[in-house]
């Protein structure tokens, strides 16, 4: 799509907004990437902001897991059995994704959102073994979850971290941090499998996604940084944006049945 001023500077605003809330809160902040992308933004085919958001999903996680690596985070072998079925399950759920009725995408979309407004209101304070390791034993675990999630966030274009965090800490029992870290190699790798398969098919406007990622960017440092600072109101935090999603929900479930 041909870009006017005012979209332009919307989806760097998105984007920002988007990165900001991921910073600020951590998981479920993408979620928001496809409502903004067409009610904000302006873009008319759902399946258009599902294959530019899936770009920008896959890049911000880029970006996170090189500060989780670096942190010694991440648990690389569960963490890359896991991508690795994943991605498979990716594949065949964005090619499903892309095959639906837009407006039935958006609705079933919707209903997802309401999922992960709930699972943000949870605790997330457990504890866990820091010396997990690929075994017989957490195999199996580790792709059947890993396939059930790619499957998911492939199919509707997110990031899918809310599945792929609990779905790793069931798998093999490691701690939350390494959940957390571990599962961006994941979102990265069913990210960049669903951005490529929509843009297989002419379903990724690449300029978007360009000023989307810039303005997520600079939203990410500000989240950040505000993290640090707010750390300890950060359940309010999350209760507050899960009440935003939850609204979100409500408005594109209304919008997709055509009930205004």
């Amino acid at each position: 799509m041909v870009l006017s001023l005012t979209q332009t500077v919307l989806a760097v605003a998105s984007g920002s907004f988007v990165g900001f809330a991921l910073g600020l809160v951590g998981g479920g902040g993408s979620i928001l990437a496809v409502p903004l992308l067409i009610y904000v933004v302006g873009v008319q085919d759902p399946h258009v902001a599902i294959g530019t958001s899936a770009v920008a999903v896959a890049l911000n996680a880029m970006a996170n897991l090189t500060v989780h690596a670096h942190a010694g985070n991440v648990k690389w072998r569960c963490a890359t059995v896991f991508a690795v079925a994943g991605v498979a399950g990716a594949f065949l759920g964005s090619t499903l994704g892309k095959m639906m009725d837009g407006q039935k995408l958006l609705a079933l979309f919707a209903s997802l959102m309401m999922v992960v407004g709930a699972l943000m209101l949870r605790d997330r304070a457990r504890t866990g073994d820091t010396g997990v390791r690929l075994s017989r034993e957490n195999l199996p675990y580790l792709l059947g979850l890993g396939l059930a999630a790619g499957a998911v966030s492939g199919f509707f274009g997110i990031g899918g971290g809310f599945l792929i965090v609990p779905a790793l800490t069931l798998a093999t029992g490691m701690q939350m941090l390494n959940a957390i870290g571990s599962s961006l190699l994941s979102v990265t790798a069913f990210g960049l499998t669903t951005a490529g398969n929509y843009a297989w098919s002419g379903l990724v406007d690449w300029p978007l996604a360009g000023l989307f990622v810039t303005g997520g960017l600079v939203g990410g440092l500000l989240g950040a940084r505000s993290a640090r600072s707010l750390a300890d109101r950060k359940g309010a935090l999350t209760t507050v944006f899960a009440v935003l999603i939850f609204a979100v929900a409500l408005y594109m479930l209304v919008r997709s049945l055509n009930l205004i």
